[in-house]
């Protein structure tokens, strides 16, 4: 325990005993990213059964009771039910994944999996992605538990293994075998949205997750004639996939604009005073300065050459080579973007599905919405409000299948100097501790409203 004092006084609530929903985020942080889940890919990971054993040895502490499942041997996800005071209601979902990306120590200031907390900052691969919701979860929960404050309708918790290599082995899994564990949820929230951009001044929009593009994870094999290095071949493999390749990567996609981005727009233009029309997207790029970094994937399908591999020796000419490309694709435009792909390829090369999801769009608005404004707005006046279309994907692709609408709501106050997307599967990946403290109280009044 952190020796925080649970001594309860009378809240702003009224007669409600009040509790300190942020006393345990900033350590039970650093606790999480101490367990290595590193998530390899391709059904290789550190196993996220010690994390998710962790999470339920504190859960259990404040009589949550909770079932582990494993896909595999080490694969674990964790399901609880949190009772609510209004047990009619339908249970919120909220998500967090246990995993996180890989981390090459030599890379960092710090080692990625000590949880140093220094600078003002918890430190270590899964910070911001997403040991932080994680630990905010936990320790509004925790909090509230031993008060004996019940959020307004019934909680979900779900930990999930497998979200960094699409969820195969985590909530794809879980709700291919167990969907029972969610399919009583009608709303969710997870990772990614609801943290703050400093805009101008003191003034802050918060971005709330409502969209994902889609994803298709593709390999692409290319056969070709074997032979001698020195010899003249025009059926070389190599040749056949690297020009294939070459088209995809440097093939500038169409500017498609979706409702989601059309209602941020609106909402940067009346923060920001300036026009930016959607219709006419070239000149609103050139306009939004550093905001276009962030924005410029959420208004085209992408595909991106990762890996390559061919050959076994310098001097012979191998019979096939294989390329891995990372598509994402807007909602609404998986057709074109599947069209494009094999246009692109061409008739010497054949395409592969290693992974792939749906993309997600739902509207900016409804109670669950109005709830996450008016429990950021109580931490923060100086906030505003927009939708954001993820370039990535998350969990709410496996959950929306059981008719769960989804928002990515990870309330965070950032300073504005931080870097925070890049913080994503980036080089010392840190969270401001006082953004941990902000979220867990922001989280802490959404229970009771939502």
């Amino acid at each position: 325990m952190l020796g925080q004092d649970w001594g309860m006084t009378t809240s702003a609530a009224g007669d409600r005993l009040s509790y300190a929903a942020d006393g345990e985020v900033v350590e039970l942080c650093s606790e999480l990213i101490r367990i290595d889940t590193t998530n390899y890919g391709n059904g290789k990971s550190n196993g996220e059964r010690g994390a998710a054993e962790y999470v339920a040895a504190k859960l259990d502490e404040v009589g949550i009771e909770s079932t582990i499942y494993e896909s595999e041997p080490g694969r674990a996800t964790l399901v609880a039910h949190w009772e609510g005071e209004d047990q009619s209601a339908d249970p919120l979902l909220v998500h967090g994944h246990l995993d996180v990306v890989p981390a090459d120590p030599k890379d960092w200031k710090v080692d990625p999996f000590a949880g140093e907390i220094f600078d003002g900052c918890v430190w270590g691969r899964g910070a911001v992605d997403m040991k932080d919701f994680d630990a905010m979860v936990l320790s509004v929960v925790r909090a509230r538990q031993r008060a004996g404050v019940k959020p307004r309708r019934p909680v979900r918790l779900v930990f999930t293994a497998d979200e960094e290599a699409g969820g195969v082995y985590g909530a794809q899994w879980l709700i291919n075998n167990h969907p029972e564990t969610v399919a009583d949820c009608t709303e969710g929230i997870g990772e990614v949205g609801g943290f703050s951009i400093t805009v101008k001044d003191d003034l802050r929009l918060y971005l709330i997750e409502t969209a994902e593009k889609g994803m298709n994870w593709m390999r692409l094999k290319a056969r070709g004639t074997a032979g001698h290095g020195s010899m003249v071949n025009t059926d070389n493999a190599v040749t056949n996939l690297v020009e294939a390749v070459t088209r995809i990567g440097s093939h500038e996609w169409p500017l498609r604009v979706t409702p989601t981005v059309r209602e941020f727009l609106k909402t940067l233009e009346d923060v920001l005073g300036t026009e930016l029309d959607p219709d006419d997207m070239t000149t609103t790029l050139a306009k939004l300065g550093s905001f276009s970094r962030m924005f410029g994937a959420t208004i085209r399908n992408t595909a991106n050459p990762t890996m390559l591999n061919a050959g076994y020796k310098v001097n012979v000419i191998p019979g096939d080579a294989e390329a891995h490309v990372d598509g994402r694709f807007l909602p609404g435009y998986e057709d074109e973007f599947y069209a494009t792909i094999d246009e692109l390829i061409g008739d010497k090369v054949q395409r592969e599905t290693v992974v792939t999801d749906i993309a997600l769009e739902t509207e900016f608005s409804g109670g669950l919405v109005d709830a996450m404004k008016a429990c950021v707005q109580a931490e923060d006046p100086q906030s505003r409000f927009a939708p954001l279309l993820m370039s990535g994907g998350t969990d709410a692709k496996s959950w929306s299948r059981l008719g769960v609408r989804c928002f990515g709501f990870v309330p965070l106050q950032l300073p504005p100097d931080l870097d925070f997307m890049g913080m994503f599967h980036g080089i010392d990946e840190r969270v401001p501790t006082s953004a941990l403290e902000f979220g867990s109280r922001v989280l802490d009044r959404f229970l009771d409203q939502a």
